[in-house]
């Protein structure tokens, strides 16, 4: 795939479906990119919203099950995804970050014995459901899982927009607002899709141990909420990225009852 002027075009060299949203900012220069599910289980739904001027909602681009790509947005121009949110000193990330949308219901709820989307009522298949626990909660909940047709193309389409706008991060709606969002959850391997988008293969990670109770916080400081209680010692972790004295780390065992963990720990205390 590649990019012209802004937009996407596939291998062939045919634009990937444009549909102009009227929810959409000013020109910009983005710096991250930022993963979101669509709480909704079909491609033609999320089209149909961000399409319309009441949703004030939008994104980039819409990657459906089958991995069909729909852009709103040429990458230059802010669009309405992040809401209000965070990260390493930015606040509303829409002025600085793409934004991504996967088809997926997200957090499912059960009735009877199915489980079903929460917004648009659709039942999910139990092959495409996985029982997890939100690294920002404690309890576990069922989710649905991403195809392997929509994450293929999502490595893809980020790995390009990180090398064309030089990106300095893969984060998840979660991240940048914690307390508010839950996507692209568990179900989303972040760790590993951030490791091949930035071009780092999952070996070249460095894997460290704790050497004592070590807090796992929301940010590279002390001023920064811990995730959870303090990560016991010989805890293993991935450090994903470094700055000044702190690591960002992927906790590699389920700890307190969160699975897929992560967060920022004090470099001090961890041993290859």
């Amino acid at each position: 795939m590649k990019i012209l002027n802004h937009l996407l075009y596939d291998d062939n060299g045919t634009q990937v479906s444009f549909k102009p949203t009227p929810n959409r900012g000013k020109r910009y220069v983005p710096q991250y990119l930022i993963m979101h599910y669509t709480a909704a289980t079909t491609a033609a739904s999320a089209i149909n919203w961000f399409m319309q001027s009441i949703a004030q909602a939008s994104a980039h681009l819409l990657i459906g099950r089958d991995g069909a790509v729909t852009q709103f947005v040429p990458f230059n121009v802010v669009a309405w995804h992040a809401g209000s949110s965070s990260w390493n000193g930015l606040t509303g990330l829409n002025q600085y970050a793409v934004g991504i949308e996967l088809v997926n219901a997200g957090r499912l709820v059960k009735t009877g014995d199915k489980y079903v989307c929460p917004v648009d009522k659709k039942q999910v298949s139990n092959d495409d459901i996985v029982f997890a626990v939100h690294k920002n909660e404690t309890k576990e909940c069922a989710w649905q899982e991403y195809t392997n047709a929509q994450l293929e193309k999502a490595v893809e389409i980020s790995a390009l927009l990180v090398k064309t706008y030089g990106l300095k991060d893969v984060l998840g709606h979660d991240d940048i607002s914690p307390y508010r969002k839950s996507d692209p959850g568990p179900a989303f391997p972040m760790s590993s899709f951030r490791a091949k988008v930035m071009g780092r293969k999952d070996g070249e990670l460095d894997t460290y141990h704790t050497t004592t109770g070590l807090n796992i916080r929301s940010g590279p400081g002390t001023s920064f909420n811990t995730l959870t209680e303090p990560l016991p010692a010989a805890t293993p972790v991935l450090v994903l990225k470094r700055e000044g004295n702190w690591s960002f780390v992927e906790v590699l065992d389920t700890v307190h009852g969160q699975a897929d963990l992560e967060g920022w720990v004090f470099s001090k205390y961890l041993e290859k």
